[in-house]
C-alpha cells in the first residue's frame, strides 16, 4: 500500500471512489476559488487506486503553520494514517482533523488509540438521519409521525406544488431567501459570495439541484440538494415567513424524497441532527433512521503548536458565544 497525490487526469477515477459528496474532485475545485489549498491524495495497492480523499488545507493567521480538514471521508486504516503523517510533515501542519462519515467500530476505536488521535471539535454534526428511499411512498408515508403526514395532505389540499428549478432567477431567489432566514433565525450561514461558488462549480457537474416550493405562483421555500453516486444530501435550505399555514416545509421535504426516488436514489441523507434545535424534530418525524458517526478526532503533528492552537480555538467559541449572548444580532450573509 501506497499513498501519493492524484493528478488532474485521474479525477474520474478518484471520483468513483469517494463515497460522499464533499469530498468530490468539484467540491475541491469550488473551496479552491474560495480560497482554500486543496491536497488529494490516494491509497494504491499494487499501483490501483483503492480509495481516493481530499484535505483542506487552512493557514493559522500570522504564522506559517497550517491545519488540514479531512471530513466525511473513508474510514481511516494504519495505511492511510501513515501516508497522512508523511503529507502533513511535508505541508508544516500541526494536525489533520480526521471525521470519517462513518460508525463507530471496535476496530476504528482500536486504531484511533493506537494512534493516539485526540477527540476534537466536530465540523460536521455526529448524528444524521437517513431515509431508505428504495420503500414505496406508502410505506415511506406510513414510517412517518403521525403529524408529519397530516402536514403534507394539508399542504397538497393547499395546492403547493414542489419542482427543481435550477435556473438563474431561482437561484437569486435562493439567495435572498437565505438571508431573510439567517436573520430570522438568528444563525450564522455561509456568505453570499460561498454559495455562488459552490452553486457555480456543483450545479454544472450535476451534484447541486435546486428544488422550490411554490403556493398560489409564490416561492416560499428553496432547498439545494446533492445527488452523489446512489445518494442524495440536503445540505441548505430556506425559507419564507409568509403562508405558513400552508405547511410548505413539509411539501418541499416530501418533494425532495420524491425527487430523490424519481432519480433512482437508494439513501437521504439529511444532513444532519442536533437534539437542541428545532430543526431535528422536523426531521426525526419522517422517519428516517438516526445514524451516529464516529465522531471528530485530531491527528497531531505538532504536539506544542497543537496545544496552543486548541487553546485558542477554545477561547474563540468562547467569545463568539458570549457576544451572540449579549450583542445583537448581525446577519454575516451578505
Amino acid at each position: 500500500m501506497e499513498i501519493r497525490e492524484i493528478k488532474e487526469q485521474e479525477k474520474e477515477k478518484f471520483n468513483k471512489t469517494v463515497g460522499h459528496p464533499v469530498q468530490s474532485w468539484e467540491w475541491g475545485e469550488f473551496r479552491q476559488t474560495h480560497g482554500n489549498k486543496i491536497l488529494r491524495l490516494g491509497l494504491f495497492d499494487k499501483g490501483r487506486l483503492k480509495e481516493g480523499f481530499q484535505l483542506t488545507i487552512h493557514g493559522i493567521p500570522k504564522t506559517n503553520f497550517r491545519v488540514a480538514m479531512f471530513t466525511q471521508g473513508p474510514e481511516p486504516s494504519a495505511a492511510t494514517l501513515k501516508g497522512l503523517k508523511e503529507f502533513a510533515q511535508k505541508e508544516n501542519l500541526v494536525f489533520v482533523r480526521i471525521e470519517p462519515a462513518v460508525v463507530s467500530s471496535p476496530k476504528l476505536e482500536s486504531l484511533i488509540t493506537k494512534n493516539n488521535l485526540k477527540p476534537s471539535r466536530p465540523f460536521f454534526n455526529k448524528s444524521t438521519y437517513l431515509i431508505d428511499l428504495t420503500k414505496s411512498e406508502k410505506e415511506l408515508l406510513s414510517s412517518m409521525h403521525s403529524k408529519t403526514r397530516y402536514n403534507i395532505r394539508l399542504a397538497e389540499r393547499h395546492g403547493v406544488e414542489v419542482i427543481e428549478d435550477n435556473s438563474t432567477k431561482a437561484f437569486g431567489k435562493y439567495l435572498e431567501l437565505m438571508d431573510q432566514t439567517t436573520t430570522r433565525q438568528k444563525y450564522y450561514a455561509h456568505t453570499e459570495k460561498y454559495h455562488r461558488l459552490m452553486w457555480q462549480t456543483l450545479n454544472p457537474a450535476g451534484i447541486a439541484h435546486l428544488l422550490v416550493t411554490k403556493y398560489k405562483g409564490k416561492i416560499l421555500n428553496t432547498w439545494i440538494l446533492f445527488i452523489w453516486h446512489n445518494h442524495l444530501y440536503y445540505p441548505y435550505g430556506a425559507s419564507s415567513e409568509e403562508h405558513r399555514e400552508v405547511m410548505a416545509s413539509y411539501a418541499a421535504m416530501w418533494g425532495a424524497i420524491k425527487f430523490g426516488k424519481a432519480n433512482n436514489l437508494k439513501t437521504f441523507d439529511l444532513w444532519g441532527a442536533d437534539d437542541t434545535k428545532g430543526y431535528t424534530r422536523f426531521k426525526e418525524g419522517f422517519g428516517g433512521k438516526k445514524v451516529e458517526f464516529a465522531g471528530t478526532w485530531d491527528l497531531i503533528i505538532n504536539p506544542t503548536v497543537y496545544l496552543l492552537y486548541r487553546i485558542a480555538e477554545e477561547l474563540r467559541w468562547k467569545a463568539l458565544k458570549l457576544k451572540a449572548r449579549f450583542f445583537p444580532y448581525h446577519s454575516n450573509f451578505r
